[in-house]
């Protein structure tokens, strides 16, 4: 008896995440908390998966006393992100987003996409944020020689393809394309260990480095 109450039990908590697919409960309360900008609060919001996630847990210090909010979810793909950005990005009135996505499109977290669909779903979000009056950095997709859940995709070319498909876009429309990339490559077009130790995931180093890159993009898209 005993296990068939788990077994429901699991069965209801899976149905649940599977109807909450973007998962736009994350950061629900969050945001009506936060509530709307003081009038000369430059706000960012950081948009993206776990490397976005993981650097407000691994350098807290980045964004301690700074208008800056963080909307990361652990394994997000863009379709997902597309979903939540009305609630997570739009809705909280920032000057600025930082879009950080597309590695775990190319690793098929959420099934398979075209670096098309990935540049697309980047693209729409950048559009929803522009007829917002939100200022847009688009971020490169940090290098990847391999996926430790997924191994043998061989994600790197893809990953230089696809930065070069956004850095184009950006140029195009006029937003800022914050290069990560091309700073923290190692000589197999891979994440250097001193940068993720899983190679995907950056470190307090990693996000060290990527800390003053982002600093400037905000600031060139504030005075934009």
């Amino acid at each position: 008896m005993k296990s068939i109450v788990l077994l429901i039990a699991f069965l209801m908590i899976n149905v649940s995440q599977a109807q909450d697919w973007a998962n736009l409960e994350q950061f629900r309360a969050d945001n009506a908390k936060i509530g709307l900008p003081g009038a000369d609060e430059d706000r960012v919001v950081f948009m993206g998966n776990s490397i976005t996630i993981g650097w407000i847990n691994t350098v807290p210090e980045f964004f301690e006393g700074k208008p800056y909010i963080n909307r990361g979810i652990s394994g997000q793909t863009t379709p997902q992100m597309l979903v939540r950005f009305r609630q997570d990005v739009i809705a909280l009135q920032p000057k600025v987003v930082v879009i950080l996505a597309g590695t775990n499109d190319i690793a098929g977290n959420t099934g398979p996409s075209t670096l098309e669909m990935i540049a697309d779903n980047i693209k729409s979000m950048a559009e929803l944020a522009e007829a917002h009056g939100i200022k847009v950095v688009i971020s490169s997709v940090l290098p990847a020689y391999d996926y430790p859940w997924k191994p043998g995709l061989e994600p790197s070319k893809k990953i230089i393809k696809l930065n070069s498909m956004l850095r184009t876009y950006a140029e195009k429309k006029g937003h800022i394309y914050l290069d990560y990339f091309s700073v923290m490559v190692d000589g197999r077009n891979g994440l250097p260990k001193k940068y993720a130790l899983d190679e995907v995931h950056p470190t307090k180093l990693g996000y060290e480095v990527m800390a003053p890159l982002a600093e400037a993009a905000i600031a060139k898209a504030l005075a934009n």
